[in-house]
């Protein structure tokens, strides 16, 4: 008997038009980033930090895909000032630089249409609803969780910046079914990523449904024909007539 439905949340509960071209807004995010360390009294040379941070993320990028750990945001940025001999930033004032950074981005993201009537209706049959989101700064997904009006409908919501873990790390699902008490099998994981949301799922053994409105993306073609879902919808209204034939 299905009892738990664990959802990620970019692209499938929230949603933006550059989703599948990051490259987009990545550049405004990080002038965005130079311009708030600059008015706090940085003095860095603009483009040596923008290329050594921009390295480093894609540098750690590439590891979090293979090792499945998280290096956050707020890692990345005080290691990049470090290396350019800046003086060692407080965790506060870190806070408040990755807000900077992320904001353009939060400003970008909605909601996935039929989203709340759908919540709605799984709720009303009892599931528990829960988010695992992998992302590398937990602040970020905390606000685009409340900007969405979200928050209400899940618990627990696990972000991989908190926890270090990254999906498809299959100790990552033990944290939601370990608060809901509940075993793999009574649980599914929908989610756009095959290799991390499809394949994590199947690795610890919860059923898994693919949501493919949002997931036309290099990732997935690079995982397509070797991760294969249980069962995909291109639309959320699909979802709680899927759920309930399981």
């Amino acid at each position: 008997m299905l009892r738990g439905v664990i959802f990620d949340l970019g692209s499938t509960l929230i949603y933006n038009e550059y989703d599948n071209n990051w490259n987009a807004v990545l550049p405004r995010m990080r002038v965005d980033l130079l311009k708030h360390l600059q008015a706090a009294g940085y003095t860095l040379d603009p483009q040596a930090f923008l290329n050594r941070f921009t390295a480093k993320v894609h540098e750690f990028n590439q590891q979090r895909q293979t090792d499945w750990v998280e290096y956050t945001t707020a890692w990345l940025l005080t290691s990049t000032l470090a290396e350019l001999g800046a003086p060692p930033p407080s965790p506060a004032f870190i806070t408040e630089a990755l807000r900077a950074y992320y904001a353009f981005s939060e400003s970008l993201w909605q909601p996935v249409p039929d989203v709340y009537a759908t919540l709605r209706q799984l709720a009303a049959r009892g599931l528990r609803l829960g988010i695992i989101s992998n992302a590398g700064d937990n602040e970020n997904v905390q606000r685009l969780i409340d900007n969405a009006q979200l928050r209400g409908y899940f618990e627990p919501i696990i972000v991989s910046a908190a926890v270090g873990i990254r999906k498809p790390n299959p100790k990552i699902f033990d944290l939601a079914l370990t608060a809901w008490g509940l075993a793999p099998e009574e649980c599914a994981m929908v989610g756009d990523t095959l290799g991390a949301d499809i394949l994590g799922a199947q690795m610890r053994g919860l059923r898994d449904v693919w949501f493919t409105a949002h997931a036309d993306h290099p990732a997935n073609h690079a995982h397509a024909g070797n991760v294969i879902p249980n069962w995909e919808i291109a639309a959320l209204t699909d979802l709680p007539p899927l759920l309930e034939s399981l």
